[in-house]
Order: structure tokens, then sequence, then C-alpha cells
């Protein structure tokens, strides 16, 4: 960072004594902002951040478009993905989005695995205990067409001819989950057999015929009514497989052949050799049906845990991946809430009776500081206030009948979106984590504090990187 910082010298005889000689501690060019004029600009930054997200607050808060570097728009009215999509560069207000990340992350504490890249169908998966939840996306239809499946779905992978002779259906099912290649290969590169004659090379073709079906044969005879492998099953497995009335599908993802066996029983083999009944998982019923464009494999009655999928259907890209935000946040809050018990009424009534409290206290505060704790009460109502913009409703009246319950010891009364009125939150089963909102208070107040005691910003000028010697081309002489 470089910066002219001037200091003072002790006056001597020599010279003038008002001349002080300026001395470079810093890099020549460096930004620097410091006093009041940057603490105000530091503030105004914040502002703005606090103005692109205060419109999103509540049930009827707005959405925002956000179109990245690469063209990719995003619709969301969720506030940290705002805040994460923001490309932002003042170093204050970058502060509000490290705790809006930090918050989110403490309010949905749980493992997420995310979708291979590239994928078209995105699935995220959430493990608690014996419980495998799962969210499926698929292009089409309206959201109302969206379902629940008590039990494992995922897309149907691709098959080979004669799959379509196979059963759609079976009733108190067997699964055979495996992690075997079920089709004949061409040899590996540079793969080499010295043969005599040609009945030789028969006897190895037929030996990998044999190894084949011996596979097929043992599947059979474990009882197995649907084969799921994460490598390929081949043309010759899938019609084996059609004539004695068994599914199979090949190049099943790795986490979705995971669900199935957390779900319903059994092992992932890597050999079919002494295949035993215990290896095999089960459920009450397995079905292909059609959802869109795409077929979808579904086991439900699934005996070894609780399982459960989301299918959301919608038209628009944008709207099924701002569902699925939505979604995860609600089914992430109800998780903390069962986590942690404790919970407070929403729609402002914690906020409210905060405020109260806060500018009773600032009545016995002595001094300037009586100003801050007031102005901390002020800040708290900017939630309700906020609830009730959003909803086009009057903010100032609703306020003032709040403070007047709040001030009578109604502790859980905040707004009520759809009487457009206050209400008891509380009984109206309007709730949110304890935890969250502490979690979210004092990130709060610790933003507020650190960004108030900044009062000088030192920019570092970027450095300039060499210029480059052009390349030599092929043929092209060296320069001497």
């Amino acid at each position: 960072m470089g910066v002219t910082v001037s200091l003072a010298q002790p006056r001597h005889s020599l010279g003038s004594p008002d001349i002080q000689p300026q001395i470079l501690v810093l890099k020549e060019g460096t930004d620097q902002s410091q006093g009041k004029p940057q603490l105000i600009s530091n503030i105004n930054a914040c502002q703005l951040v606090v103005d692109a997200v205060r419109t999103t607050l509540g049930p009827r808060g707005m959405d925002k478009l956000i179109v990245d570097h690469n063209g990719k728009a995003v619709i969301s009215n969720d506030g940290a993905t705002i805040m994460k999509l923001l490309d932002i560069v003042h170093p204050a207000a970058k502060t509000l989005v490290d705790i809006a990340k930090s918050q989110d992350a403490e309010g949905k504490k749980i493992k997420i695995n995310p979708p291979a890249p590239h994928s078209s169908d995105c699935t995220w998966n959430y493990f608690h205990l014996t419980l495998v939840f799962c969210i499926k996306k698929v292009s089409g239809g309206a959201l109302e067409d969206s379902f629940l499946v008590s039990g494992v779905a995922f897309k149907k992978t691709f098959s080979y001819a004669g799959f379509e002779m196979q059963p759609k259906s079976y009733d108190d099912c067997k699964i055979a989950l495996l992690n075997i290649e079920l089709e004949l290969k061409a040899e590996r590169d540079n793969a080499q057999i010295r043969l005599d004659n040609v009945k030789e090379y028969q006897k190895v073709v037929d030996a990998e015929w044999q190894i084949l079906y011996e596979k097929l044969a043992a599947l059979h005879a474990s009882g197995a009514n649907v084969v799921l492998s994460m490598l390929p099953i081949g043309d010759v497995a899938t019609q084996y497989f059609a004539d004695r009335d068994m599914f199979c599908a090949g190049r099943v993802p790795a986490e979705d052949l995971r669900r199935t066996q957390r779900a319903c029983g059994g092992a992932v083999l890597s050999s079919v050799r002494d295949m035993k009944p215990d290896s095999l998982g089960r459920c009450q019923q397995f079905t292909e049906k059609q959802v869109g464009g795409e077929r979808y494999n579904i086991f439900t009655g699934c005996p070894a845990a609780k399982a459960c999928t989301i299918v959301l259907r919608g038209g628009a890209e944008q709207f099924l991946e701002e569902t699925e935000r939505s979604l995860h946040d609600a089914i992430m809050i109800v998780r903390r809430t069962i986590k942690n018990d404790a919970v407070v009424a929403g729609g402002g009534a914690i906020d409210m009776e905060i405020s109260k409290h806060l500018r009773e206290y600032s009545k016995g505060v002595a001094g300037k500081e009586q100003l801050l704790v007031a102005a901390a009460a002020r800040a708290f109502e900017a939630i309700p206030r906020q609830l009730a913009d959003n909803a086009g409703l009057d903010a100032t009246g609703l306020l003032n009948k709040l403070r007047q319950r709040h001030h009578a010891g109604d502790v859980w009364y905040g707004i009520d979106i759809q009487k457009e009125d206050i209400a008891d939150n509380y009984v109206n089963c309007v709730w949110e984590p304890a935890v969250v909102k502490i979690n979210a208070i004092t990130a709060a107040c610790e933003a507020a504090t650190q960004i108030l005691s900044v009062d000088e910003t030192i920019k570092n000028v970027k450095s300039e990187a060499p210029p480059q010697m052009p390349g030599r081309g092929m043929g092209r002489p060296m320069m001497g």
C-alpha cells in the first residue's frame, strides 16, 4: 500500500523551523480515505446493500433479477442468495455479505450433496439419522403438478433395446444393488492374445460369454426383481432380464444408488458370487412413472429408513431454482426448530418487544449513551415496518398499534399479512427459531460495531505486471 505520510520533525537551527519534510512510508499512488467522510461513505455503502434486499422481506416481498458476467439470469427473493450474487467491491459493504453468508449457513446447517457439474437433473440429499430426503426438478408442467413420493425416486437411466419388454411395476420387490459391469467389452488397448488356431480363439469368446451368463444366472437365482448397477448393463443382459420378467437399469448415479441402499437396505455388491438374501434391498412397491419428458423409477414402502422425494415441476428453469431454494429454506428452518425447540413469534413481534425493552432501558441511561440505545430501539422497528411496506399496508398506523399492544404486555403481537392488521403471531403459528434470531441480532450488532469503528481505508495501488515478450512460433528464429 502506498500512502504519503507527513511526519513532524523537531525544530533545529538549520533551515526553516516551519518546514516538515514528507516521508514516503507507503507506495506512491495508494488511495487513502480517512475521517468523517470515510465513515459516512462506509455507512452509505452498507445502506445501498440494505436497500437492494429490503423489498424482498416477508411473504409479499418482491423478487430480484440478477444477471452475472456470463449472462446467466437468477430470479430470487432470498436475501442470502442475492447477497452472494451481488458483485460488491466496496470493502465495508463486503462485510455485510460475509455476515449474510455466515448467518445463512448457521440458520440452515445440514450436509448438502450438490449435483454433478452440468447436470440437468438437480438433486440435493439430506441425511439426518434415519431420514433420507431428496429434491428433484423436472422441467415442464405447472407447480401444482409437483408431488411427494414416500420413498426414493430418480430419473431412469439409458437402457438398451429390450427394456420395453421388462415389467414396470412390482409388489414386495427385491432389489440387487451392484457395482458390476454386465456387458461384453472390447479388449483394452495394447492387449495381446497369442493363439495357434481359430478354435482357441473361439474358446476365449465362449469364456467371455460364459462369465457373463454366470453373473446373470446368479442374479436371477437370488430372487431379485430389480437390478440396479452403477456400471453399464448391456443389451444381452437387458434382454436376458426381460425374458425372465426382471427390471434392470445401468449407469445409475452413485448418489441415487446410495440413497436406495440406505432406504431399502441390502448392500452394494462388487461380485455376485455367494449372494445372500440379506444382500438384497426390499421395498413394498416399485413402479416406473412418466414425469414430463422423463421416466422415473420410484421405490415406496422402504423399510430400512424413512425416505421421501419431492419432485418439483415448473416451466422456467429460474422458477424451478427459486422454488427449490424456498423449499430448501423452509425445510432447514423446520429442522432447526426441531433440533432447538425454542421459538419466538415472527412477523416483527419479537423485534417490537426488543425495541420496547431498549426504549425503556434508555430512559435510565445517562449521557449520550441514551441516544445510542434509543437509536438501536428504532432500528429494531425496521423489520415490522418493512413487512408492512412490502405488503402495501399502512406501516405507520400498524406500528402505532403494535407499540400500544406491546406496552400493554401482548409480547407476541406482530404484523398479520393475511388480515392486513396486527395479531398474536404465536397463536397463529408464525414462528422463528430462537437460535436463528439470536444469531441474526448478534451478527447485526457485530457488523454495525465493526463498520462504525473503521475511520480510515487504505487501498493498495495495483502493481503493474512487467511486459511480456512475444512468444516465438515454430520455425521463427530467435532475436539476437
